[in-house]
């Protein structure tokens, strides 16, 4: 079954890509991923680790963010921000919309915890399950969030070529082709759940969301409809589940000794122009193509750069460690 997504001419202009992470909305998939039993083995141990450190009212936003089926939208809003702002906007979401979502919710998942219709009446109720959302953010999120970050900014370039070459049929063709399916003027999104359901954009547009634990397509009612999409499909969650070691003096100093005059420029001129090419990144820094690519294989292994494949080309981006390298001021 599907959900058909309807596009009208003013949909299309206006349908875009994220900007910047949606935390709370990630949160959303990540607890899936905690709880499926389908999820890839290389999550085991970030599993392990979160499950040990769940608290008990972690657990109960758990109960109403099942491995497959709906949730109550208010608490994964698909909004960018901090994460303190978000948490306080859920805090202060309005009762009624409370009331009316639990009630949507129940009647697409009968298995809705019993307290959970509560929810709307019972101001400690509430409370308890806004602080177990931020403690599941401290648990799942919170440890690996640089981590995450670099992955769907590493999307975007990807999606930008996309767009460049192909428009906008391309990137949503593009985007999840084993769950979504353009057939203009429409967006067919499987569903493993078995919804079938029309959806109107309004004119609003479409916004396509990178995320790190999505698998799959999840649609998400707007304003905007959202439609998530796993990021960097070269790239797994897997390597980005364990938690990031902070980089120290001896790491520091062997990322140092790469950088000579030549890949000091290359390094410099991915930073100042964020997924070109590698003919673009030896246009740009005055080298060859040969050499560009070179150094961008160095830079890549060193962790500096990234790099995604779009079709006969790589894009190259740089990593948290490439620009707080770039950003160590020269001992005097």
């Amino acid at each position: 079954m599907v959900y058909r997504i309807h596009f009208t001419v003013q949909d299309l202009a206006r349908t875009r890509v994220a900007q910047a992470p949606m935390p709370l909305h990630e949160l959303e998939l990540a607890a899936r991923a905690l709880q499926s039993r389908s999820r890839p083995a290389r999550l085991d141990a970030w599993r392990h680790r979160a499950r040990a450190r769940l608290t008990a009212p972690a657990r109960m936003v758990l109960a109403l963010m099942p491995a497959v089926g709906c949730s109550p939208d208010f608490l994964s809003p698909a909004r960018a921000g901090g994460v303190e702002d978000l948490l306080e906007q859920v805090r202060s979401t309005p009762r009624a919309h409370v009331r009316t979502n639990l009630l949507e919710t129940a009647r697409r998942r009968p298995s809705l915890p019993a307290w959970a219709r509560r929810l709307a009446d019972d101001a400690s109720l509430f409370a308890e399950l806004c602080t177990g959302l931020g403690d599941l953010h401290t648990c799942l999120l919170a440890p690996h969030w640089d981590r995450f970050t670099a992955h769907l900014e590493a999307d975007r370039p990807l999606r930008l070529q996309q767009l460049l070459t192909g428009g906008i049929e391309q990137l949503l063709t593009r985007a999840n082709p084993q769950w979504m399916r353009w057939k203009a003027p429409v967006l067919e999104v499987r569903m493993p759940n078995g919804a079938d359901r029309d959806v109107r954009l309004d004119g609003e547009g479409l916004l396509l969301v990178p995320s790190t634990f999505c698998t799959r397509a999840i649609v998400t009612d707007g304003p905007p409809v959202s439609v998530s999409y796993p990021a960097s499909p070269d790239r797994h969650p897997g390597d980005l589940t364990v938690p990031a070691s902070v980089p120290g003096r001896t790491r520091s100093a062997g990322a140092s000794m790469l950088l000579g005059r030549t890949r000091t420029m290359v390094l410099t001129t991915v930073a100042e122009h964020p997924g070109c090419s590698t003919k673009e990144l030896a246009a740009r820094a005055g080298i060859a193509p040969a050499s560009a690519s070179e150094h961008a294989t160095v830079l890549r292994e060193a962790g500096l750069i990234r790099s995604l494949r779009h079709r006969n080309s790589m894009l190259h981006s740089l990593t948290p460690l490439g620009l707080a390298l770039l950003n160590t001021p020269e001992e005097g």
